[in-house]
């Protein structure tokens, strides 16, 4: 059996929960490429989610002081480098690593005991695989891999199947959309400065933390308070809303190892206004606009004019930006991670030695 560790959907309305559903869903559609059955392992109430076809095990507490596979398993995908679930020796273990964001965030004297963590997880990996070139750069800038491949396997572009919801209460006026945890590394506090001088508002969306008072008293300064809206999480249909309707989607995250929300507003043909950092340049590419790396004020309010007027003039390819978002594809991805776990299963086999 090949299990997919989907234990961080315990976390909705965050990247991780839309990295283990959208891979796990595409693993069930192509599992008869696999040449082993599927299981996933999940929080109680996701069994079920991807239907009868494969088996599911509950996330128990106790699991993280031995994880008992059973013969029966023998790859075991761990969807986050953070994990405590280890599956035993024996199991082939995939470690997908999705940022190094500790760098970033935290201060150098506490880089050692995340450095040393992420460590002994990858010690334990049969196969690594970040999400961006940016975080294989920071794995080998900073652990000892060991001889062992790093292989980059992209995120793929949401494709929402439902209707599109509008919020109880729609913006008034056009409006500047962001979404992400609101936490320091997503920067959001720079973005009210950009409301200066125009008659937007700005509204951001997602799980909520006391960074919001900063985001606020930035506001204050910019004398905008009252444009600026923090509103907490979203389902998915009225993200989608907010994201096809607003005026422009900005992301100015310092510590990014992919930036879903990024493609997504490509794929509707907004303008974007990302930060220079980590990776967002990388799936950005040619088709957005980046802010100063040192997000002055000003600067920043230069970039947004000139980034609005080149789209207002039609001299932006908004075709080429929904092709460059279509070509990140969770088919592809979870197609990629089909062929790892068979080469694993293959040169464990009694026929390999191993």
């Amino acid at each position: 059996m090949i299990v997919f560790d989907c234990e961080r959907m315990k976390y909705p309305n965050t990247g991780l929960f839309v990295f283990c559903d959208n891979v796990a869903s595409c693993l069930v559609k192509q599992r008869q490429m696999l040449k082993d059955s599927l299981g996933m392992y999940v929080p109680g109430k996701y069994r079920g989610r991807w239907g009868d076809d494969v088996t599911y095990r509950t996330v128990f507490p106790f699991d993280k002081l031995y994880l008992h596979c059973g013969r029966q398993v023998r790859v075991w995908h761990s969807a986050h480098q953070q994990t405590k679930f280890i599956p035993p020796e024996g199991v082939s273990q995939v470690l997908t690593v999705h940022d190094l964001n500790f760098l970033y965030e935290k201060p150098p004297v506490r880089h050692r005991a995340y450095l040393d963590a992420l460590q002994k997880r990858v010690d334990r990996a049969d196969y690594i695989v970040a999400i961006s070139e940016s975080t294989r750069r920071d794995i080998l800038d900073n652990v000892e891999v060991g001889g062992k491949s790093i292989e980059v396997v992209y995120n793929g572009l949401n494709h929402f199947d439902g209707d599109i919801v509008p919020p109880v209460s729609k913006p008034d006026r056009p409006f500047l959309f962001s979404v992400g945890t609101v936490l320091p590394k997503k920067n959001f506090h720079v973005l009210p400065a950009l409301l200066k001088g125009n008659d937007y508002i700005l509204i951001i969306a997602g799980n909520r933390s006391s960074y919001e008072k900063k985001i606020m008293e930035e506001a204050e300064k910019a004398g905008v308070r009252d444009r600026v809206f923090i509103i907490g999480p979203v389902t998915e249909a009225v993200k989608y809303w907010y994201i096809k309707n607003c005026a422009a989607f900005l992301f100015p995250s310092v510590a990014e190892g992919f930036g879903l929300p990024v493609i997504e507003a490509m794929y509707y043909q907004k303008p974007v206004f990302l930060s220079d950092r980590t990776s967002l340049p990388e799936i950005g590419g040619d088709h957005v606009f980046y802010f100063d790396h040192n997000f002055d004020p000003e600067a920043m309010q230069i970039q947004f004019r000139r980034g609005i007027e080149l789209f207002e003039r039609g001299q932006v390819d908004t075709e080429l930006m929904k092709q460059h978002a279509l070509s990140f594809s969770w088919e592809r991805t979870a197609r990629r991670y089909i062929e790892i776990y068979n080469d694993l299963i293959s040169s464990s086999s009694p026929a390999s030695g191993r």
